[in-house]
């Protein structure tokens, strides 16, 4: 694939291959939301850190859908559907009107059980690299199910979002944008991120964002460019 990267890309997935952040943005019409990002191999307490201070949105793990199905991961409305047969109220929270998108791809919330809270640097760095080994293990469900209750508890500090199952033709928010990247950079298909705020709370704006990238000689990549090279790649 490499190949047919455009100069910006095979850069997003260099650094992606050695630990550097680098920031996406969707699309204009959907969040419209900067994420900071990195190979989810890679996560430490500093890469942590640096999502939570420099990004301050929610620091997550996206999954590619097949990974996910392995490991017996659902959907976080398949999960409410299914408990609202003994908790009536939970029917009525489900996410069918996001005004961006027509289905959240929030899974379940991790840490590991070598975790203490689960909320800290270390301990956050420690679930999302024990879930990329897991994932990276490509094991067979049965072992890799098996696997998951032994490494992990739920509910968790770090939510996993869980890739459309058509990938980027069924969806193009930022976990399928992130998977695909990653999936480039010929790494597990797993990655870590957090979404940019601004001072004021909001959401950071991309020609900040992209002033933020430069100045620390980072990656920025709009979601469109990943759509394209994905798609003449297919």
């Amino acid at each position: 694939m490499d190949a047919k990267l455009t100069d910006g890309l095979s850069a997003a997935c260099e650094a992606l291959r050695t630990g550097e952040p680098l920031l996406l943005y969707d699309a204009p019409g959907r969040e419209g939301e900067t994420d900071i990002i990195f190979a989810a191999q890679h996560a430490t307490p500093d890469r942590v850190r640096l999502l939570r201070q420099r990004g301050g949105g929610l620091v997550f793990i996206a999954v590619v859908y097949s990974a996910a199905q392995r490991l017996g991961l659902p959907f976080m409305d398949a999960v409410l559907n299914s408990a609202a047969a003994d908790y009536p109220a939970l029917a009525g929270l489900k996410a069918h009107d996001l005004p961006y998108d027509s289905r959240s791809s929030f899974s379940l919330w991790l840490n590991a059980r070598d975790t203490y809270t689960g909320i800290t640097d270390r301990d956050r760095a420690r679930t999302v690299s024990a879930f990329s080994e897991l994932v990276a293990a490509e094991l067979e469900p049965d072992a890799a199910r098996l696997l998951l209750g032994e490494q992990f508890r739920s509910p968790g500090h770090v939510p996993v979002c869980v890739a459309h199952p058509d990938g980027l033709v069924g969806r193009q928010g930022h976990t399928e944008l992130m998977v695909a990247l990653v999936a480039m950079a010929g790494l597990p298909p797993v990655a870590l991120g957090c979404e940019m705020l601004a001072d004021d709370g909001g959401r950071l704006p991309p020609e900040a964002a992209v002033a933020w990238a430069k100045a620390g000689g980072h990656p920025f990549l709009e979601g469109h460019e990943i759509v394209a090279a994905w798609v003449a790649s297919a």
